[in-house]
Order: structure tokens, then C-alpha cells, then sequence
């Protein structure tokens, strides 16, 4: 039997992990988020979320993984052949080979808007048709996904120690430093001090249902809970890491990274706006519309563009890598072929499926499901059915076949259980609660009954 590769030290799997969470969910999701859905409030709902059900669940991924030495199908069927466990190893295993094909196609994005910015275009893409006509010029929009599924391919090509641990060891640092740079550029505009305190600084009245669904999901989205993910890198984790440093390190690294792309985009904002309600929601279209403008505005438009973008394809390139990895690792141990060949197939897969979302808003535009394009379809399907279905399947699994016992066994086989009542809590009652009330919000949201 072949040997399981394995990440060389607990740095390695905490940068991996990280810059798994540590994508487009923050630096594109969690700004706009935050900004339409009460800004401090909504942060402090997060950071509660973060440090009790995100905790969870990270831990029980982990813990899972090393256990079993499996990604998600394997590892399931670790502890039976029954059908429920059979489905929850398939529906945690399928995730990512759905989103990382859409995801790719934003990636490609964000490598035109840096491309467009490092030839010195800085007022073209601030128009305000530059972006709904670029989605639109399918075939441009299809070179650059390609463009950045090679470099992800790449990536992997190389395997966990020379390719994903490596790369994330250069990525995670720079990343940071570049968050640091443009947020400390954006908070000393001229007008941005507003969109400080409404960011930090929380306000009950802007409080509602939605503020804490919607901070739930985004919780899901960043800390690539319930995709698979942290099965597979938790396989590679050697037995003497510890578990819970090691999520606590994730946490720290994922909310940073949050509370920085917060600093640059919504000050920066209120400082071209003046705290306009409109530019707040501007949604989605935050990053490629309103920030361009924020950029033109600037005397170092350029600049600012060109470290903005940058900072966002080093986290999309992250995450993307983590998500074809989990895909790969699951190819690897359910059909026994060998890395090259996986990851072949796997690239396969994200050109045929993200050409439908790279092509849905060009040529293929008339095509629509359940009204929605493909990018936005897949986007539904993955983060709004399938991974609340994936988590609810963890809970399950924890709870009711493996044992909250035997998981703390596995995390206290290298070290001490500090936040074991809260686990418990959490796995046990909370979680459950919390991931059903999402599912049913996200399916009433798409008939239209309530709006988020």
C-alpha cells in the first residue's frame, strides 16, 4: 500500500489550513457582507461564530482525518458501509470538485483587474460598464480561468510537501504583509475614519435575523468548513501536531485576514462615497466596481490596484489549491491512481464545468436554472444546500458513530483538550440548530420569501 504523504511540520498544515479559509471569502465575500449587514455587529457576531461553531467543526474535520488517513469518502467508510455514511463521505467529498470550477472563473478575475492595473489602465476599469462587459466577452473571460487553473494545477502537480506546503509557506507571509500595506493605505484616506468605527466598532440597532444567518454562512464559506477540506489535510497531519494549537492558529490567521480586507474596502469606500448606503450594498460587485472607482480617485490609483489584486490572487490561489487538492486526494484513494493522473482528471473536470460559468454571461447567457446563471447556480448549490447537508453529516458522524470519547482521545493523544466543554456543546446541541436554521433560510431565500 502506498504511503500517505504527510505535511513535514505543524507549520506547514497550519499555513495549508489557513490558506485554505484564508480566500475570496474573505477578501471578496466577507467586506460586502459586512457592510450591508451592519458592519461592527455583524464582526462581532463572526468572531463569536469563529470561536465556537467554526472551532467545532475544524477540530472535528481534523481529528477525523488523522484518525482515519482517508479523505472524505474513505473516511467515512472508515466507521461503516452503511448508506448515511456512504453519503456523507460523497456529498463532503463532491464540494469542492463543484466549487472549485466556478471559484476558478472569479480567480480568472481577479488576474485580468491585476493585469489591467500593472499596464497602467487604472481609469478604464473604473467606467462603469468595464466589468459588466468583460463577464460578458466570453472568450476573454475563459483565457484567464484557464489561466488560473494552470497555475492551481501547477501547484498540485507537485504534491503536499513540495507543492501545496511550500507554496503556501511563500503565499501565507506575503499575503499578509500585502493585507497590512493596503489596509493601513485605505484607513488613512481622507473620510475612511467613519468606515473604521462603523466596521469595529458594533452597533445593536443594525441588528436582525439576517445579520446572524448571513454571518453564519460566510463563517462556512471562510473556514472551508464542511468541504472535504480539512479531512484531507488532517489525513497528512503527523500524530504528534497539535490539533488544537493548530486550529487555533487557523482561527487567528482567518480572522485577521477578515478584519484586513474589512479595513481596506469599507473605509476606503466611505471615504469615496461618504458612507453612501447605495455604495455599502453595492453586494458582489464591491471588489470589481466600487473599488476601482475608490482606486481612480486616489493619486496612487496603481499602485493601490495592482497590491489589491495581488493580495486577492495569492488568497484565491490558496484556496483553490486546497479545494483541488481535497478533490485529488479523493480520486488518489477511492479509484488508486497516482497524483499525475488525478490531477489530470481533476483538471478536467474544472475546464468542463467553469467554462459553463466562465460562458454563462456571454454566450451562454439565455441558459438559466432556477433563474440563475451557472456561476450563480453552483455557487447555490455547493454553499447554501450541500455544505449545511455536509456539516449536518459531521455532527452526525461525531455524535452517533464515531463518539465525542473517542475524538477527544484522537485530539488528546498530543496534547490537552482545552476547549472541550465548548466542543462538546457545540457538536452535540448548537451545531445542529445553527447549520438547520441555514439550510432552511438559504432555500426560503431562493423562493423568495424572505430576502438576505
Amino acid at each position: 500500500m502506498k504511503e500517505r504523504s504527510k505535511f513535514s511540520g505543524k507549520l506547514g498544515f497550519v499555513l495549508a489550513a489557513a490558506g485554505s479559509a484564508v480566500g475570496l471569502g474573505n477578501i471578496w465575500r466577507f467586506p460586502y457582507l459586512a457592510a450591508k449587514y451592519g458592519g461592527g455587529i455583524f464582526l462581532l457576531i463572526y468572531l463569536i461564530l469563529v470561536s465556537t461553531f467554526g472551532y467545532a467543526m475544524i477540530m472535528s474535520e481534523s481529528a477525523i482525518g488523522r484518525m482515519t488517513r482517508k479523505s472524505p469518502v474513505g473516511a467515512f467508510q472508515f466507521f461503516g458501509k452503511s448508506l448515511p455514511l456512504k453519503f456523507g463521505g460523497w456529498i463532503n467529498a463532491i464540494i469542492p470538485m463543484l466549487i472549485v470550477p466556478y471559484y476558478s472563473v472569479i480567480g480568472g478575475w481577479v488576474c485580468k483587474y491585476l493585469y489591467e492595473y500593472a499596464v497602467g489602465h487604472v481609469h478604464q476599469v473604473a467606467s462603469d460598464t468595464y466589468f459588466s462587459t468583460f463577464i460578458k466577452d466570453g472568450w476573454n473571460v475563459e483565457l484567464f480561468f484557464i489561466i488560473f487553473c494552470l497555475i492551481t494545477l501547477v501547484i498540485i502537480f507537485g504534491g503536499v510537501q513540495n507543492g501545496i506546503e511550500k507554496v503556501s509557506k511563500i503565499m501565507m507571509p506575503v499575503l499578509v504583509l500585502l493585507a497590512v500595506i493596503v489596509a493601513v493605505y485605505s484607513v488613512t484616506r481622507p473620510g475612511a475614519l467613519a468606515g473604521v468605527k462603523y466596521f469595529l466598532i458594533p452597533n445593536f440597532k443594525n441588528f436582525s435575523l439576517m445579520t446572524l444567518v448571513t454571518a453564519m454562512g460566510q463563517m462556512f464559506y471562510s473556514l472551508s468548513i464542511a468541504m472535504g477540506i480539512l479531512i484531507t489535510f488532517g489525513s497528512y497531519m503527523k500524530k504528534e501536531f497539535d490539533i488544537e494549537s493548530a486550529t487555533s492558529n487557523v482561527e487567528v490567521f482567518d480572522t485577521v485576514i477578515a478584519i484586513l480586507a474589512g479595513l481596506m474596502i469599507i473605509p476606503a469606500v466611505f471615504a469615496f462615497s461618504n458612507g453612501n448606503a447605495k455604495a455599502l450594498g453595492a453586494g458582489p460587485s464591491l471588489m470589481f466596481i466600487t473599488l476601482p472607482k475608490v482606486f481612480d480617485s486616489m493619486g496612487a490609483g496603481g499602485f493601490a490596484g495592482v497590491a489589491f489584486f495581488l493580495l486577492v490572487l495569492l488568497a484565491a490561489l490558496t484556496s483553490s489549491i486546497a479545494l483541488t487538492e481535497s478533490a485529488v486526494s479523493t480520486f488518489e484513494d477511492e479509484l488508486g491512481w497516482d497524483r499525475k493522473k488525478s490531477t489530470v482528471l481533476m483538471g478536467v473536470i474544472m475546464i468542463a464545468l467553469g467554462t459553463l460559468s466562465s460562458l454563462g454571461f456571454g454566450p451562454l447567457h439565455f441558459i438559466s436554472i432556477l433563474g440563475m446563471d451557472f456561476l450563480d447556480f453552483f455557487d447555490f448549490l455547493t454553499n447554501s444546500v450541500m455544505m449545511p447537508i455536509a456539516a449536518l453529516s459531521i455532527c452526525f458522524l461525531v455524535t452517533r458513530v464515531i463518539g465525542i470519547e473517542k475524538i477527544s482521545a484522537e485530539i488528546e493523544h498530543s496534547s490537552k483538550f482545552k476547549r472541550k466543554k465548548i466542543y462538546v456543546l457545540m457538536m452535540k446541541y448548537i451545531a445542529p440548530i445553527f447549520i438547520i436554521v441555514i439550510l432552511i433560510s438559504s432555500v426560503l431565500n431562493v423562493l423568495g420569501i424572505i430576502s438576505m
